[in-house]
């Protein structure tokens, strides 16, 4: 698996899901409950694709203006 975006940022989070649940690109978002585990500490979320849709993912989040958002290759 890829990670292809990470952030403090619901809103950028729950966007770039939806656009990769449109183009019908699996995704995973890790770290989601690890607040649970360490109240108080902003620990980044993590989008994860797999490998094989890394390329596509990107393409379809730059398409909706989220190239500064995602991780350098």
């Amino acid at each position: 698996m890829k990670c292809i975006l990470t952030t403090n940022n619901p809103a950028t989070l729950n966007f770039a899901e939806a656009i990769l649940t449109e183009a019908g690109i699996d995704h995973f978002v890790m770290d989601q409950n690890m607040s649970v585990l360490e109240p108080g500490i902003m620990i980044p979320k993590r989008l994860m694709v797999v490998d094989e849709d890394e390329s596509a993912a990107r393409r379809q989040l730059g398409l909706a203006g989220m190239e500064r958002d995602l991780m350098a290759t």
